[in-house]
């Protein structure tokens, strides 16, 4: 690694699909945030008056969120950066964070990472399980169904140890209301 490279941390869709190339890609974790299905999403998983639900960080001094990083070289940086920009428009603010590598001895290292707060337009926030999980299973867009993404992301955060008690709460809600309306 150059002082030019980047890591990139991802903690919804990058866990499981990064569309962009990198170097090398390490199991992460940054401490004082949670991940929520707060953000309204009409450019990917919903559409604009129907919007789908997907994840951001949410400051919780508490918490610890663990998600994949990956280092992109100062040759890609910039190609990649443009891409992500583009596809985390719907609210996304870039924001430089330390990440830690629990594989790794814990080393420490910057990074950047995409977050939605309180501020953007396609902001939904807090509400109960059951809410988010109707919504979720209600919704489609460019990208798919929005209870696909909630599934993908809650199988890559069991396939790299993560403890995620709302996106597995979240996703055995949508698992249930799929199966109850015969969807499988």
């Amino acid at each position: 690694m150059n002082l030019t490279d980047v890591w990139l941390f991802g903690y919804g869709s990058l866990v499981w699909r990064p569309d962009f190339p990198f170097d090398e890609v390490r199991v992460a974790t940054i401490a004082g945030w949670s991940r929520r299905f707060w953000q309204g999403s009409t450019d990917h998983r919903g559409v604009p008056g129907s919007p789908g639900r997907v994840v951001t960080l949410v400051e919780d001094p508490e918490a610890v969120c663990i998600g994949r990083a990956y280092l992109v070289d100062n040759a890609n940086r910039a190609m990649v950066l443009r891409k992500l920009d583009f596809r985390e428009k719907g609210g996304y603010s870039l924001r430089n964070i330390e990440v830690t590598f629990p594989e790794n001895g814990g080393t420490k290292a910057g990074a950047l990472v995409y977050i939605a707060g309180p501020d953007n337009s396609e902001w939904l926030g807090a509400a109960l399980p059951d809410e988010i999980a109707e919504q979720i299973s209600g919704s489609s867009g460019p990208s798919g169904n929005n209870d696909e993404y909630v599934k993908r992301l809650a199988g890559a955060l069991r396939d790299i140890g993560a403890q995620d008690t709302h996106v597995f709460e979240i996703a055995a809600l949508v698992s249930s209301l799929s199966s109850r309306r015969g969807e499988g």
